[in-house]
């Protein structure tokens, strides 16, 4: 069957969203992170300089992985890195731990906000989630990506709305005023490299890009797709700024503001929800790249049951570690040490040896790549 438009135009932008929104994005404390300290104007251009980076990184990430037909990381770096492929996998094994801990500590304080329970069920509620979907493969993936998305961009326009009709005089009068904007191209490139990785994460979807157009299309939709709504949330932050740099969940000190708890259940809903396809993309993209090795050997697909066995490994370690450091400290001191990471073993081969390979290699025009693994579950 051939690809729509959608798949191959869009689904990819709104999968690159999904790992990259996660418990940080989406409760708004990486925007108070990294972008809060440059000001207002100086957060604003961080954000612009993020997308930017996720759209070039994107584009090319795609493109390559359509001319080598490489739908899963792992054939992807060893193209891109040859022997040295085994230095991305011990990044992003890291970055799944240090990653599924954020998620998971979000989850626990986004249930003691709301119902007061203790944060180990938020987490565990979470991870019960991600190995459910998780275990199902393909098919079941990108209808989560597809329908979490249509209630993430909903709530996140009301939630724009509410505020601005509230407090928007209030966000515009401090974007106006002059302020330093320190650091804001370290900031931006800092939150664009521990997150770029997404490109990689969501490569089970170039099996249906048609041509290299679309993979170039995909990639470059993507920065506004994943970032649009972190930029139009960090706009209702500064009617609040700067004492909101210091909430632990910047979204339920805003819905506080806001006094209407039936959108603050649903905001924090919503953000659960982000963090269920945040979670799954990361674990999913490990079961491909273990499904890949698994057919190369035994010619047999990777059942539901192995599937499910290795998110709970993966998931169980790093309940630990959310439970034990905590959502603000696991942002603060895990994701710059990723970032210059990932710019290591992934974005300078990439804009280098990708790029070369991509000038040198291209892909018949009109050949669609392959399936994965011939698994359209």
């Amino acid at each position: 069957m051939t690809s729509t438009r959608f798949q191959r135009w869009v689904l990819p932008g709104l999968a690159f969203k999904a790992a990259v929104i996660g418990g940080g994005y989406a409760t708004g404390r990486e925007l108070a992170e990294y972008f809060i300290p440059s000001g207002p104007q100086g957060g604003m251009l961080a954000i612009l300089t993020a997308m930017a980076c996720w759209s070039l990184v994107c584009a090319l990430t795609f493109a390559l992985a359509y001319a080598v037909r490489s739908v899963d990381y792992r054939s992807f770096f060893a193209v891109l890195l040859g022997r040295f492929a085994f230095l991305f996998e011990l990044a992003y094994l890291v970055f799944m731990v240090l990653i599924l801990a954020v998620f998971g500590a979000a989850a626990g304080e986004i249930f003691a906000a709301l119902l007061g329970w203790p944060k180990l069920v938020g987490t565990l509620l979470l991870m019960v989630g991600i190995g459910a979907f998780t275990a199902f493969g393909n098919t079941v993936v990108e209808a989560l990506f597809k329908w979490v998305s249509v209630f993430l961009y909903g709530v996140y326009a009301l939630f724009v709305l509410l505020v601005l009709a509230g407090f928007g005089d209030r966000a515009l009068t401090t974007l106006s005023m002059p302020q330093p904007t320190t650091g804001w191209l370290q900031g931006g490139l800092t939150y664009a490299g521990y997150n770029i990785v997404g490109a990689v994460i969501v490569l089970p979807l170039v099996r249906h890009f048609l041509s290299r157009r679309d993979a170039v299309v995909a990639g470059v939709l993507s920065g506004p797709l994943a970032m649009l709504p972190g930029l139009l949330f960090f706009l209702c932050m500064l009617a609040w700024y700067p004492q909101i740099g210091d909430e632990a969940l910047p979204s339920d000190f805003i819905l506080r503001q806001l006094d209407m708890p039936v959108f603050h259940v649903m905001f924090q809903l919503m953000i659960f929800s982000a963090l269920l396809e945040s979670g799954t993309a990361v674990v999913h993209a490990s079961n491909e790249r273990i499904a890949h090795a698994w057919r190369s050997r035994r010619r047999v697909n990777l059942g539901k049951r192995l599937r499910l066995a290795i998110a709970a490994v993966l998931l169980v370690g790093s309940i630990f570690i959310a439970d034990r450091v905590g959502l603000v400290a696991l942002i603060a001191q895990g994701y710059r040490g990723l970032a210059y990471l990932f710019l290591a073993v992934y974005v300078l081969p990439l804009l280098t040896v990708g790029v070369w390979r991509l000038w040198r290699r291209s892909a018949p025009a009109g050949s669609p790549a392959p399936a994965l693994s011939g698994d359209r579950r």
